[in-house]
């Protein structure tokens, strides 16, 4: 029998104890594409990590990354190669390196390794347990793992009740501890019963030569790892979940399947005939099982006891709650989530002090109790923040937003948000080298429930800043006096809500759909899935205010069409109070009740534009006015008028039409057979002529489904009559390849309040292609986008050129067209390439500094597709510069929620929870720059770290000698004792 070894470096198998046997912009300008940093929770975690020395915590994910987290800033990323869930991570003891083990049964090491200096994490080594010869695959499944305090050893309990020791010799060779197996389990346990799996493994804190094995079945034995003798056993007679040992050595607590545990003192001899005590804290009913229970001393007062479940299972089976109890003091803390693992941090720089916060997983959020501060309050998390604590339904980002609107809106947030403790955040590994953000930039989130979130999008955290609700402007089914957070008095157990993920909308009309934020008025605007507009303005005291809705009929009398979707929200008539912060003054109900589909704001001229799938209008929010009402619906839409939430269509009618549609096909198929294959092969031959970076645009049908749907609005100063006098302007663009454009006649500002602001149709161009039209931006003389509103008026752009002609840029799905004006005359034209038939999904107009000149820099256009390439296209010339891919093609939910910013950079969503960020520009690269230094270690580590490699050497093999000799002793006593269960 011979020691097995790894044949990845990193571990070695130093024995096992058996004692159960079961079975053209210039290049300084635009980099390589890069993924920067993931914003938000991670999707699915798995397990959780710490290490009370690096003060790193590690969150492992059923997708196999495993992410490290310590202070606000330090983040590190990894990914195994293989498919596979991280169930367990470890943290090796004083080191910078951790263990991860897959639910494939490979442990992998992982370091976090200096490299020009910063810190970055490796995955150094894997290892897959293997057994003797014909051994069944239950000898070597991990269940139970165990860093040694040494640093240099790992226990691996498994599943047929074997222990294996593993030596870690990634740092070079070193002492060895050895472990055997011999004959010791109690004479009632042999052949009466199966131990099964290893199911917890636990260092004795004032001991590590001696360890407690605790088995399924519930014996555990104490282990000595320098003797090679069991010392002690404690036959638990209940299902064992966990053990805890005390931090002064002297009991050991077990928790088991039936809601009980039980505490046994810890004495040199066995304690068979000890009477078995067990708690049951929530009985006398059947509980479910506790699967984690810790127990921390206080230098003054009694111990703090946490575990995890225990609830009566016939009232409460589905709460998942932890129990903290200290002194007096009994919580039964209520978490949105299921509970994956959790955790204490201590006071001190040894980190022996008295508990100062529970850190707990849950499915979806992470969330840190205070245990130092009165009733126990929530620290909040300047990252792992669940950006899905309702469903994102849309995005818009903000760049350099003035210090002054930055300011009101962190105030108005830190109202909000007295009820979270005072503490510091209680993670502070590593260090943070990454330079200061160059600007303050702000992503708006907004949400199924009606809410619209403010994250600080300026560095590497996603920082939470204020919250917006909008449904206090409507009556909905929810109490606004629902205190969800306090139980009832006298209530047991005493639970306590904790965690903000609250996936259920109380209406799902209230959605936020599309987002305009003006950072230099302070004004915004949302629109919502019932057709609601809401304009409000940044207050910093609270207002009792009453908001009328103005209605727009956007079907403007046409006969024929019936709305079969949801009803509109209704709105309160009496005064409803708003908290500081932004305030709704305006609101514009469109009809039929529609999911908004396009929104813009202008604030100079105090004008919203607004679009559903049946037209688009234009409000006046100074006088409360309607300036514009247009009808875009195609008489033959019909299905623009269910609507998203219907709930009428019929099954019937659906399959009817499927059925009636083929029938037509089959009937026609035969007659325009010829016809067809004359005109595939005349379309082959066109497209053979065409230049090979270019593709054929094929025409829609005007018949096509959602014609009038509004995709795009803008507003624009420029010409429309004549070349000489610019007016201001609207333009918009539908589904069916449509644009629209008005001239605007603005009064004089001295007259503004008083005389209203009028529209006339101007323009209209439909685009051959009938493609959808997803982006509009006018070009100035000099060939630059036009300024944002006020952007001009506070000295942060030029003028636009207005000596010279405009342009206008249509970007459809297939193509970028450019016009001239005020003729509208076609100018030039770029079409999408590909052949497998991408299209524009997404498009943004950004400023690409350069790296090397300062006062250097071109606006392009940031296009995403449908096959998830981002390209970037020259202004004004309309040139492709450069494609990377960036989502994957399948990936369509990401590809619909992804953001650009105003400087190269853009968001999107990876999972429900999370944020990728990507960019595109060589000046703004937000991502983490860290260093996480390996704590001091002990004297006597250092010593063994010191000695000549050839010494260490030597004392390694003699071990390995003995334990090799041992393990052959072992398994002779094991067959001997096989035969004798046979016989």
């Amino acid at each position: 029998m011979s020691v097995f070894t790894s044949p990845v470096s990193g571990f070695n198998i130093v024995t096992h104890l058996s004692i159960s046997r079961s079975a053209s912009l210039i290049s300084s300008c635009i980099c390589p594409f890069n993924c920067t940093v993931e914003h938000g929770f991670p999707h699915q975690p798995s397990a959780l990590g710490y290490s009370p020395s690096l003060q790193l915590l590690a969150i492992g994910t059923r997708s196999g990354a495993i992410k490290l987290y310590g202070a606000p800033g330090v983040e590190f990323m990894g990914l195994h190669d293989e498919n596979a869930a991280v169930t367990q991570v470890h943290f090796m003891p004083h080191q910078v390196e951790l263990v991860t083990l897959l639910d494939d049964n490979s442990l992998h090491m992982w370091t976090l390794r200096g490299h020009k200096g910063l810190s970055e994490l490796l995955e150094i080594g894997r290892f897959t347990l293997t057994g003797p010869p014909g051994a069944p695959p239950s000898v070597t499944r991990v269940t139970a793992v165990l860093a040694h305090t040494s640093g240099e050893l790992l226990l691996l309990g498994t599943e047929g009740g074997h222990v294996f020791i593993v030596e870690v010799f990634l740092r070079g060779p070193e002492h060895n501890w050895v472990g055997h197996s011999s004959n010791f389990v109690p004479d009632d346990y042999i052949g009466r019963r199966n131990l099964e799996h290893v199911e917890a493994l636990q260092e004795n804190p004032i001991n590590p030569n001696q360890v407690v094995i605790g088995y399924g079945r519930g014996l555990m034995v104490i282990w000595d790892l320098e003797k090679r003798c069991a010392i002690q056993h404690i036959p638990a007679t209940q299902q064992l979940e966990s053990v805890w040992w005390t931090e002064d050595g002297s009991y050991i607590l077990s928790s088991h399947s039936d809601g009980s545990y039980c505490r046994w003192m810890v004495g040199g001899e066995d304690v068979n005939d000890e009477e078995e005590k067990s708690d049951i804290p929530y009985g006398h009913f059947p509980c479910k099982a506790i699967s984690k229970i810790i127990q921390l001393p206080t230098e003054e007062g009694p111990p703090f006891l946490l575990f995890s479940g225990g609830m009566p299972r016939a009232s409460y089976g589905d709460r998942h709650c932890i129990t903290v109890i200290h002194s007096k003091t009994h919580v039964a803390l209520d978490f949105t989530s299921r509970i994956i693992d959790f955790f204490v941090i201590r006071d001190g720089l040894q980190h022996t002090g008295d508990p100062s916060a529970l850190v707990v997983l849950v499915e979806e959020e992470l969330v840190v109790i205070d245990l130092q501060t009165d009733c126990w309050p929530v620290i909040q998390t300047p990252y792992l923040v669940p950006l899905h604590s309702s469903a994102i339904t849309c995005s818009h980002h903000v760049s350099a937003i003035p210090l002054k609107l930055w300011e009101r809106v962190i105030a108005a947030g830190e109202l909000q948000n007295t009820h979270y403790s005072k503490k510091p955040w209680p993670i502070t590994g590593g260090q943070n080298l990454a330079p200061d953000p160059p600007q303050r930039d702000l992503l708006l989130t907004g949400h199924e429930d009606g809410t619209v979130h403010f994250w600080d999008a300026s560095g590497v955290c996603l920082y939470p800043l204020y919250k917006l609700s909008t449904a206090g402007v409507f009556h909905t089914d929810a109490d606004p006096n629902d205190n969800m957070n306090q139980g009832a008095e006298g209530e047991w157990p005493p639970f306590r809500k904790v965690g903000c993920f609250d996936p259920y909308s109380d209406d799902p009309r209230l959605g936020i759909q599309k987002i305009h934020l003006c950072k230099y008025s302070g004004y915004l605007t949302v629109a919502g899935t019932a057709g609601q507009i809401l304009v409000l303005e940044l207050n910093d005291e609270a207002a009792e205010q009453t908001v009328e809705a103005k209605v727009v009929d956007l079907l403007q009398g046409q006969e024929g069409f019936r709305w079969k979707g949801h009803t509109r929200l209704d709105v309160r008539e009496e005064p409803v109070l708003f908290p500081p912060g932004f305030q709704p003054f305006a609101l514009v109900q469109c009809q039929p009740p529609a999911v908004v589909t396009a929104l813009t704001l202008h604030s100079e001229w105090k004008l919203v534009a607004f679009g559903t799938s049946h037209g688009f209008g234009l409000y006046d929010y100074q006088q409360k006015n309607t300036v514009l009402i247009k009808c875009t619906l195609n008489p033959s839409d019909q299905l623009a008028m269910e609507g998203p939430l219907s709930r009428v269509k019929s099954i019937k009618k659906s399959l009817r039409q499927s059925f009636r549609r083929i029938r037509r096909s089959r009937v026609s198929l035969r007659k325009h057979h010829l016809q067809e294959a004359n005109a595939r092969l005349e379309a082959e031959l066109a497209e053979m002529e065409l230049a090979p970076v270019q593709r054929k645009i094929e025409a829609r049908s005007s018949d096509d489904s959602f014609t009038g749907l509004v995709r795009t609005l803008y507003f624009a100063d420029t010409f429309l009559s004549d070349s000489s006098h610019n007016t201001p302007s609207l333009w918009a663009g539908t589904n069916g390849g449509c644009v629209f454009a008005y001239m605007l006649r603005l009064p004089p500002v001295e007259h503004r309040a008083d005389e209203p602001v009028t529209a006339q149709p101007a323009k209209e161009i439909q685009l051959m292609h009938r493609a959808p039209v997803v982006g509009i931006v006018v070009l100035d003389g000099h060939g630059a986008p036009l300024p944002e509103p006020l952007e001009v008026a506070h000295d942060l752009a030029r003028s636009p050129d207005m000596q010279g002609s405009h342009q206008l840029l249509v970007i459809s799905e297939e193509q970028f067209k450019v016009f001239t004006l005020p003729k509208v005359s076609a100018k030039m034209k770029l079409k999408l390439t590909a052949v497998d038939g991408s299209r524009v999904r997404r498009v943004g107009v950004a400023w690409f500094c350069s790296s090397r000149t300062e006062d250097y820099g071109e606006s392009g256009l940031v296009v995403l597709t449908n096959q998830g390439d981002v390209h970037v296209v020259s202004l004004p010339h309309v040139k492709m510069q450069v494609q990377y891919p960036c989502i994957r093609r399948e990936d369509v939910s990401g590809i619909a929620s992804c953001v650009f910013t105003k400087h190269g950079q853009g968001f999107y969503l990876i999972s429900p929870s999370e944020f990728e960020r990507f960019s595109l520009s060589t000046c703004y690269l937000v991502e983490p720059r860290c260093l996480v230094e390996a704590p001091l270690h002990s004297g006597s580590s250092s010593q063994r770290r010191s000695q000549p490699d050839g010494a260490s050497s030597t004392h390694r093999y003699t071990q390995l000698d003995a334990a090799r000799r041992v393990m052959e002793h072992a398994l002779l006593n094991d067959e001997s004792e096989y035969s004798r269960e046979r016989e």
